[in-house]
């Protein structure tokens, strides 16, 4: 994992930046207060940290890959960034008031330790806020019409909401909100279901790159001919069809809420 996001990392700013939307909702959902202390697990180059720390949020910032740290760092000096991972979290017992995961817990390699870890560097009285989609929600992304293995790949990797829940209630954590999100026409972080309502963005190579299921869990013959199918598709209009027959009311993505 380490070694794909070094890869990744090298143009990821190029495509992948904090959406102001979603930094408003991580804002609601994580309560912060001032003169306390949050950590961004996962962090990758900062966008999401570096955002709430402009909002007056001051954020430590934890991620495994060398490469993203080192652009995290080309944004915000006054940030803490710390090499690390979520199953080992380089910091004291009790030391930060709350933490968010944004699009990283399908990377983790255990969720038991990842969260039994989390709870213990949390404060009392402190919420985790993570943003993830569920394999249930990616079934109802139009990609699968184009992209059936990769998709197929993302979801086996991406763990199942109880999985989540399990895992959380185990270690202490209690649920406290589940927020679905459905991607807007104006979404400016151009993760996986981020063309949702734009087929024409996963026809440029920068914007696949970014994106972990284009780059790491895709086959090359697939992504091929898909792109050429998609594009026939846009040019006819026929792709108006494929997204209307993948609308539901599940949302794409969710906000999960849990407090120590």
């Amino acid at each position: 994992m380490v070694t794909k996001y070094d890869t990744i990392g090298i143009n990821y700013n190029l495509t992948r930046r904090a959406d102001p939307y979603l930094v408003e909702r991580l804002h609601f959902h994580l309560q912060p207060k001032a003169d306390r202390l949050y950590l961004d697990i996962g962090c990758g180059t900062g966008n999401y940290t570096n955002a709430l720390q402009q909002n007056g949020v001051q954020m430590i910032g934890i991620e495994p890959s060398k490469e993203m740290l080192a652009k995290a760092k080309q944004k915000n000096k006054l940030i803490k960034w710390i090499q690390g991972t979520s199953e080992t979290i380089p910091l004291k017992n009790e030391s930060v008031n709350g933490c968010i995961a944004t699009l990283t817990i399908h990377h983790w390699m255990n969720l038991y330790n990842a969260f039994k870890e989390i709870y213990r560097v949390l404060k009392s009285v402190s919420r985790l806020v993570i943003f993830t989609s569920t394999p249930k929600q990616m079934e109802g992304y139009w990609l699968n019409h184009y992209f059936p293995k990769m998709l197929q790949n993302s979801m086996g990797q991406m763990p199942s909401y109880a999985n989540v829940e399990e895992n959380l209630l185990k270690n202490g954590f209690k649920i406290s909100n589940l927020e679905p999100y459905s991607v807007k026409s104006d979404l400016q972080d151009f993760f996986l279901y981020s063309g949702k309502e734009r087929p024409e963005l996963y026809l440029k190579p920068q914007i696949r790159h970014g994106i972990s299921s284009f780059s790491s869990l895709s086959n090359k013959e697939e992504i091929e001919q898909g792109l050429l199918e998609l594009q026939d598709d846009i040019a006819s209009g026929k792709i108006n069809t494929i997204i209307e027959h993948h609308k539901n009311d599940g949302g794409d993505y969710v906000f999960i809420v849990a407090e120590k």
